[in-house]
Protein backbone atom coordinates (compact mmCIF):
# COMPACT_ATOMS: atom_id res chain seq x y z
CA UNK A 1 0.00 0.00 0.00
CA UNK A 2 1.36 3.61 -1.16
CA UNK A 3 2.10 6.44 1.46
CA UNK A 4 -0.95 8.60 -0.32
CA UNK A 5 -2.84 5.26 -0.04
CA UNK A 6 -2.40 4.80 3.66
CA UNK A 7 -3.12 8.52 4.18
CA UNK A 8 -6.23 8.34 2.59
CA UNK A 9 -8.03 5.39 4.11
CA UNK A 10 -6.40 7.26 7.60
CA UNK A 11 -8.47 10.34 6.97
CA UNK A 12 -11.77 8.11 6.50
CA UNK A 13 -10.97 6.96 9.80
CA UNK A 14 -10.65 11.02 10.81
CA UNK A 15 -14.06 11.46 9.00
CA UNK A 16 -15.33 8.53 10.48
CA UNK A 17 -14.51 9.75 14.07
CA UNK A 18 -16.36 12.91 13.39
CA UNK A 19 -19.52 10.98 13.18
CA UNK A 20 -19.25 10.50 16.91
CA UNK A 21 -19.65 14.12 17.97
CA UNK A 22 -21.74 14.55 20.56
CA UNK A 23 -23.09 11.62 21.30
CA UNK A 24 -19.08 10.16 22.97
CA UNK A 25 -19.49 13.08 25.52
CA UNK A 26 -16.13 13.07 27.00
CA UNK A 27 -14.48 10.04 25.20
CA UNK A 28 -12.44 11.39 22.24
CA UNK A 29 -14.42 10.76 19.00
CA UNK A 30 -12.46 8.09 17.71
CA UNK A 31 -12.95 6.72 13.79
CA UNK A 32 -11.75 2.94 12.83
CA UNK A 33 -12.12 1.76 9.12
CA UNK A 34 -11.52 -1.22 7.81
CA UNK A 35 -9.94 -2.15 4.78
CA UNK A 36 -9.19 -5.21 2.75
CA UNK A 37 -7.88 -4.76 -1.15
CA UNK A 38 -7.92 -1.35 -0.93
CA UNK A 39 -12.04 -1.04 -0.21
CA UNK A 40 -13.12 0.05 3.32
CA UNK A 41 -14.95 -2.84 3.96
CA UNK A 42 -16.43 -1.44 7.45
CA UNK A 43 -16.25 1.57 10.05
CA UNK A 44 -16.51 2.60 13.38
CA UNK A 45 -16.51 5.77 15.87
CA UNK A 46 -16.79 5.89 19.41
CA UNK A 47 -20.46 5.80 20.90
CA UNK A 48 -21.90 6.84 24.10
CA UNK A 49 -19.77 6.06 27.09
CA UNK A 50 -20.42 2.17 28.18
CA UNK A 51 -21.29 1.21 24.23
CA UNK A 52 -18.77 0.04 21.69
CA UNK A 53 -15.92 2.18 20.69
CA UNK A 54 -14.85 2.84 16.94
CA UNK A 55 -12.65 -0.84 16.72
CA UNK A 56 -15.23 -3.04 17.72
CA UNK A 57 -18.23 -0.89 15.91
CA UNK A 58 -16.49 -1.63 12.86
CA UNK A 59 -15.63 -5.41 13.54
CA UNK A 60 -19.47 -5.77 14.34
CA UNK A 61 -19.56 -4.45 10.54
CA UNK A 62 -16.91 -6.72 9.29
CA UNK A 63 -18.32 -9.47 6.79
CA UNK A 64 -15.73 -12.31 6.05
CA UNK A 65 -12.46 -13.56 7.50
CA UNK A 66 -10.76 -10.33 8.39
CA UNK A 67 -6.94 -11.98 7.97
CA UNK A 68 -6.39 -9.95 5.18
CA UNK A 69 -7.91 -7.06 6.75
CA UNK A 70 -5.97 -3.81 7.28
CA UNK A 71 -7.68 -1.64 10.51
CA UNK A 72 -6.97 2.16 10.32
CA UNK A 73 -7.59 4.08 13.74
CA UNK A 74 -7.24 7.67 14.81
CA UNK A 75 -6.51 7.16 18.48
CA UNK A 76 -4.25 4.21 19.99
CA UNK A 77 -7.07 0.98 20.83
CA UNK A 78 -6.97 0.65 24.13
CA UNK A 79 -5.44 -1.93 26.50
CA UNK A 80 -7.54 -2.00 29.46
CA UNK A 81 -11.34 -2.79 30.36
CA UNK A 82 -13.07 -0.13 31.72
CA UNK A 83 -17.16 0.40 30.56
CA UNK A 84 -16.30 -1.55 27.40
CA UNK A 85 -14.01 -4.34 26.97
CA UNK A 86 -10.38 -3.80 25.29
CA UNK A 87 -10.03 -2.69 21.74
CA UNK A 88 -6.70 -4.06 21.61
CA UNK A 89 -7.63 -7.39 23.09
CA UNK A 90 -10.69 -6.96 20.55
CA UNK A 91 -8.35 -7.02 16.93
CA UNK A 92 -5.69 -8.94 18.32
CA UNK A 93 -9.09 -11.96 18.47
CA UNK A 94 -10.19 -11.02 15.45
CA UNK A 95 -7.12 -12.11 13.70
CA UNK A 96 -6.38 -8.74 11.92
CA UNK A 97 -2.72 -8.76 10.97
CA UNK A 98 -1.90 -5.44 10.26
CA UNK A 99 -3.02 -1.74 12.35
CA UNK A 100 -2.24 1.80 11.20
CA UNK A 101 -2.39 4.09 14.33
CA UNK A 102 -2.76 8.04 14.29
CA UNK A 103 -1.63 9.21 17.67
CA UNK A 104 -0.56 7.45 20.93
CA UNK A 105 -3.32 7.47 23.52
CA UNK A 106 -1.81 9.91 26.19
CA UNK A 107 -4.54 8.16 28.87
CA UNK A 108 -1.95 7.14 31.77
CA UNK A 109 -4.01 3.43 31.74
CA UNK A 110 -3.06 2.86 28.09
CA UNK A 111 -0.44 4.91 26.43
CA UNK A 112 1.76 2.24 24.49
CA UNK A 113 0.21 -0.77 26.39
CA UNK A 114 -2.35 -1.12 23.47
CA UNK A 115 0.03 -1.11 20.96
CA UNK A 116 2.25 -3.00 22.92
CA UNK A 117 -0.32 -5.82 23.47
CA UNK A 118 -0.88 -6.02 19.34
CA UNK A 119 2.83 -6.36 18.64
CA UNK A 120 3.23 -8.94 21.16
CA UNK A 121 -0.08 -11.21 19.54
CA UNK A 122 2.19 -10.52 16.56
CA UNK A 123 0.20 -7.72 14.32
CA UNK A 124 1.92 -5.45 12.58
CA UNK A 125 1.14 -2.06 13.94
CA UNK A 126 2.48 1.45 12.52
CA UNK A 127 2.46 4.71 14.24
CA UNK A 128 1.86 8.49 13.63
CA UNK A 129 -0.16 8.12 10.40
CA UNK A 130 -1.50 11.80 10.16
CA UNK A 131 -0.68 12.41 13.80
CA UNK A 132 -0.56 16.11 13.54
CA UNK A 133 -4.24 16.53 12.12
CA UNK A 134 -5.45 14.19 14.48
CA UNK A 135 -3.92 15.63 17.60
CA UNK A 136 -5.71 19.05 16.76
CA UNK A 137 -8.96 17.30 16.30
CA UNK A 138 -9.04 15.19 19.56
CA UNK A 139 -6.58 17.69 21.90
CA UNK A 140 -9.92 18.98 23.82
CA UNK A 141 -10.60 15.48 24.65
CA UNK A 142 -7.14 14.16 25.65
CA UNK A 143 -6.35 13.85 28.79
CA UNK A 144 -9.51 14.45 30.54
CA UNK A 145 -10.98 12.13 33.46
CA UNK A 146 -13.02 9.37 32.03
Amino acid sequence: MSPSEIESFMQSAIEEGRNAVPVCNDNPPVGCVLVRKNTIVARGHTNEPGAPHAEAMALSHLIGDPVDVIAFVTLEPCSFHGRTPSCAAALIQSGIKSVYVGIIDPDARNCGRGIAMMRAAGIEVKEGILSSTIFAELQSYLGRAP
